[in-house]
């Protein structure tokens, strides 16, 4: 593959990534809200989830990033 094909793919995968993961989090951070939970375990869930997609974002970019075998 090529590096402007992988880059390409990976543009797509971290859309696909950015949309899937928002919603996931708009679900649990609705669910939370509809549990009456304390303001200390929002803060906590907010905190992870806004930091916690860079990981896979940063597997997805390192791969773009890496040279072709060969």
């Amino acid at each position: 593959m090529t590096i402007r094909m992988r880059k390409l793919a990976g543009a797509v995968a971290l859309l696909a990534l950015i949309v899937v993961y928002s919603f996931l989090a708009i679900a649990v951070a609705a669910v939370l809200q509809m549990q009456t939970t304390s303001k200390l375990v929002e803060l906590a869930f907010y905190t992870v989830a806004g930091l916690l997609w860079t990981v896979p974002a940063g597997a997805i970019i390192w791969w773009m990033q890496r040279s072709p075998p060969g």
